[in-house]
């Protein structure tokens, strides 16, 4: 796939003149989805395709198009061509566009990841093996990805990954269910069965009389996966250069020093993860690392080579939306094994759901418990826990009332696969609150 991207960008490269410019993003995959419902398969299936979208410029005006390319030479090579042809007639009636900025400074990167995985078939065959006799839905995603960059001043960019994500829920009866997740660049087979085994054993407690438990603020444990559902609140604009400089960031207190978190919180853009490409569609590079919270005080943001234009700034190689790809959080020093202990009597949340703000301004979020919610009691889970309301902020769960952060992270996969499958990710631990408050 790479060398046939060379080929197609240096065809480009021959169809413009010398007063136009060019930028190519491709964005392929080759997956194998496999869906299960009552612990069969359902639907498996595999997605091939390869996208990509051409911009032309001339001086300051440019316009683009993105199509789907079939990998046939001469036909790709038609299509490419009738795509500058029509860029070039829009060109001429566009206005300048003083917003622009493109990476002209050749930076070519290579990021090629040899894939480890077994056969879908073996991972399939493991997975039905290990829901034998349990109602299990889920869904497998697993393959290549690839992401490619190139532009006329012959940058060349390339992003190849193999991974693996096993989204899957164990069902009780009604609305209670375990969800868990296995995702990551390998796959272990006795990592899977581990994990799975302490999904079957959230399982059995699921069969506890539930019960429901008055409004009010309780001490909690979120897992790694409930956190991260908090923390991708913040990539809705929180993060954003722009969204901090026109005062429509959720973290802009936090940015104006009228609060901060607690000093156990540091947060970083990752791109040494291997989870999202280091290069963006304008040819811009990030850093290995963006700081973003540093001992609980805001200390950077994503800057998009737009923002950076319009207020003189330096971009930081993000993409226009400003958003994390690779969120990590440093870990604490609490071991996953004295959870429970530590938490004594609370509630503990392995998943979150339905999240939005209620109070952009004080980064106050509401939300639903979902799967696998129990009351614990001295250390030890006493039953599972009806759906709950909460309506809290961030600035206080990461702030006054965190106690302590898990010393082991998890790997938490961008799962969407709208129109393609996403790249992306968070490495996160798990967070035990001092108090989380109720509604409902």
């Amino acid at each position: 796939m790479q060398d046939y991207f060379h080929k197609l960008s240096a065809f480009l490269r021959s169809q413009i003149s010398s007063s136009e410019q060019f930028t190519c993003w491709l964005s392929a995959e080759e997956t194998d989805f496999v869906r299960f419902n009552r612990s069969a398969i359902r639907q498996p299936g595999h997605v091939r395709q390869c996208h990509l979208r051409l911009q032309l410029l001339i001086g300051r005006r440019h316009a683009s198009s993105s199509f789907h390319l079939s990998t046939e030479w001469e036909q790709d090579c038609l299509a490419l061509q009738e795509t500058v042809t029509m860029l070039r007639e829009q060109l001429q009636d566009l206005p300048e566009d003083p917003h622009l900025l493109i990476a002209t400074d050749i930076h070519s990167t290579q990021h090629q990841q040899a894939s480890t995985l077994p056969s879908t078939e073996d991972m399939v065959l493991q997975i039905l093996d290990a829901a034998n006799g349990l109602d299990m839905v889920g869904i497998l995603a697993t393959g290549s990805q690839y992401r490619g960059f190139a532009n006329s001043f012959g940058q060349h960019n390339w992003f190849e990954t193999h991974n693996v994500n096993f989204d899957w829920s164990l069902f009780y009866a009604c609305d209670k269910a375990v969800k868990s997740n296995y995702a990551g660049f390998a796959w272990n087979a006795t990592e899977f069965q581990q994990k799975f085994l302490a999904a079957k054993e959230q399982l059995t407690q699921l069969a506890l009389p539930a019960m429901s438990i008055p409004p009010g603020s309780y001490r909690v444990y979120l897992t790694p996966t409930a956190l991260n559902e908090l923390l991708m609140m913040l990539n809705w604009g929180g993060f954003s250069e722009k969204s901090l400089r026109t005062h429509q960031s959720c973290l802009r207190r936090l940015h104006s020093g009228d609060v901060r978190l607690h000093s156990d919180i540091y947060l970083s853009e990752d791109s040494t993860a291997g989870l999202e490409p280091v290069f963006q569609p304008q040819g811009f590079i990030k850093p290995d690392h963006i700081e973003l919270i540093r001992a609980g005080e805001l200390c950077g943001s994503m800057i998009a080579p737009r923002t950076a234009k319009e207020y003189g700034i330096q971009s930081n190689g993000c993409t226009d939306d400003e958003s994390a790809k690779s969120l990590r959080m440093r870990p604490g020093t609490m071991p996953m094994t004295e959870v429970l202990q530590r938490l004594g009597t609370g509630i503990y949340i392995s998943n979150l759901w339905y999240l939005n703000f209620s109070d952009r301004a004080h980064c106050r979020i509401t939300g639903m418990t979902r799967f696998a919610c129990f009351w614990v009691e001295n250390g030890k889970i006493k039953a599972p826990l009806n759906v709950m309301r909460f309506d809290e902020s961030l600035f206080r769960i990461l702030g006054d009332d965190l106690l302590a952060l898990t010393q082991e992270t998890e790997t938490v996969m961008d799962d969407r696969s709208y129109g393609e499958r996403h790249t992306g990710g968070a490495i996160l631990p798990g967070a035990l609150l001092n108090a989380m408050r109720f509604v409902l």
